[in-house]
């Protein structure tokens, strides 16, 4: 890949990847609810889900989609009951008590399992391999994969150190809950595009 082309993926990769987006909520929300530490597997998961995705559709599993319009309208309704039931989930959750008792972060497997039903992942994956590996090209598909797996995790990790840092103003009585239901509305509002789709 020429140098001019690799720098376009890595901006690219750094662009989608920093930007607010369903992962980056729910990373920022997790941080502040559970910490950094108990973050970790859910930050993971994003970031080694997605590189994962984007192997499979660079792939064909793309093609495929845009082959089966059943396919791919069965997958917007299930990535639109995904982010609804995250967003109930993380509405629900209450103060730091509770978010040590009771609630959990999202699993290395769930955090993985929800790149296949997260919309802005899509939009990455499917422009990445269009743009940057086109015509089954093994190498480009590698170095997409490579870069997004260099770029993702430090960019997404910021927004859960962003809710690390978040914890000590939301510590007030009603606050972390007050944050926990705008986190979930700004979720569900992220599937817009779904409705709309």
């Amino acid at each position: 890949m020429e140098t001019e082309l690799l720098l376009g993926l890595a901006a690219f990769a750094l662009a989608t990847s920093i930007t607010p987006g369903p992962n980056n909520m729910m990373l920022m929300a997790s941080g502040a609810n559970f910490g950094l530490r108990r973050t970790l597997p859910h930050l993971l998961g994003v970031a080694l889900g997605f590189v994962f995705m984007l192997v499979l559709v660079g792939a064909g599993l793309g093609e495929l989609l845009e082959a089966s319009p059943l396919l791919g309208e069965s997958l917007r309704w299930a990535s639109l009951a995904f982010l609804c039931w995250l967003a109930w989930r993380l509405a629900r959750a209450g103060g730091p008590a509770e978010a040590q008792a009771d609630a959990r972060p999202l699993t290395f497997l769930q955090a993985a399992a929800f790149q296949w039903v997260n919309p802005k992942a899509w939009a990455m994956a499917l422009t990445a391999i269009g743009a940057y590996a086109p015509a089954a090209d093994l190498v480009g598909l590698v170095l997409v994969a490579l870069v997004f797996g260099l770029v993702n995790l430090p960019s997404t990790g910021l927004w859960a150190v962003l809710g690390l840092r978040l914890r000590e103003v939301l510590a007030g009585p009603g606050r972390l809950r007050a944050f926990n239901v705008c986190m979930a509305t700004l979720l569900v509002l992220s599937g817009a595009p779904l409705m709309l789709g």
